[in-house]
This record gives structure tokens, C-alpha cells and sequence, in this order.
């Protein structure tokens, strides 16, 4: 069974009046489920949703678009738009990562160890045991030589 979809909830709003009137966009969260799941919360964060700008708003329209809504707010002299979207989120480079798994206990001493697979070919006989400093650390790494790494 596959995981329920993750999407963003997108608000791309109009800043700034005159000459340095811009839109900026940012997601302003995320919805785990369907898209009628996002859908809703996405209508409802835009019917509260107050803008910047105007500053003396005149009329307030929200409308349905296809993947998500529009609200249109006109002041004394110009009208300000802002975008809310539903998108599904596909990939997210500040998402955590998963973790690490447990690493497999060594075995006791004189049991033997599953073969890796691809692992390099065994050693001779006098090169099993592992030659250790007097820390008790191998000299020579574990993972050297091994062809299943790269």
C-alpha cells in the first residue's frame, strides 16, 4: 500500500503599490491525504486570509479555479490579487531524512557471519584476523577492498 500524498498549500500574494508592485509566493503548509483533504484546508486558510494591501479594502471576491482559488481585493485605486494552490509536493531538500538503521550487532567471537554479497574474494587463511593496534582497532578498515561500496 502506498503512502497518501503529500501536498503544499501555496500562497502567491501581491506586495509592494505603484511601480514596485510584485507577487511573492511561499508555502505556507503541508497536507497529508487526498486532494479534496488539501482542498478544503486550503479554502479555508483563504477565506480568512487578509491581505497587505489595499490598506482600505472596497470589495473582497474569492473564487474557485481549477486547482485552487483567487482572491481579488480592490481598494481606492488599484485591485491586489492573491493565488492560493494546491500542489503535490514531489520533492523537498529540507525534508528530514530517515534514519540510519540500526547498525547489526558483531557476532561472539567463533560464530560465523552471513556473506555479503559482491564482497571481495576471501582472504588466505594467515589474513582472516584482523591485525590490530594496541587500541584494539584494526589497522586495515573493514570496508577496504570491498567492490559492493562503490
Amino acid at each position: 500500500m502506498s503512502a497518501a500524498p503529500t501536498w503544499g498549500l501555496v500562497v502567491e500574494t501581491t506586495l509592494g503599490t505603484g511601480e514596485r508592485k510584485h507577487t511573492e509566493a511561499q508555502v505556507v503548509a503541508h497536507v497529508t491525504g487526498s486532494r479534496e483533504e488539501a482542498l478544503a484546508e486550503l479554502e479555508r486558510r483563504a477565506r480568512s486570509y487578509s491581505p497587505t494591501h489595499p490598506l482600505s479594502p472596497r470589495r473582497r471576491r474569492l473564487l474557485r479555479v481549477g486547482d485552487g482559488f483567487l482572491l481579488v481585493v480592490d481598494g481606492a485605486w488599484q485591485s491586489f490579487v492573491t493565488r492560493f494552490t494546491v500542489a503535490e509536493l514531489l520533492t523537498d531538500s529540507a525534508a528530514p531524512q530517515a534514519p540510519e538503521p540500526e547498525p547489526l550487532p558483531e557476532p561472539e567471537a567463533g560464530t560465523a557471519r552471513e556473506p555479503v554479497a559482491e564482497a571481495a574474494p576471501p582472504a588466505p587463511a594467515a589474513a582472516r584476523e584482523p591485525e590490530l593496534d594496541a587500541d584494539g582497532v584494526p589497522v586495515r578498515p573493514a570496508w577496504l577492498g570491498r567492490r559492493d561500496l562503490s
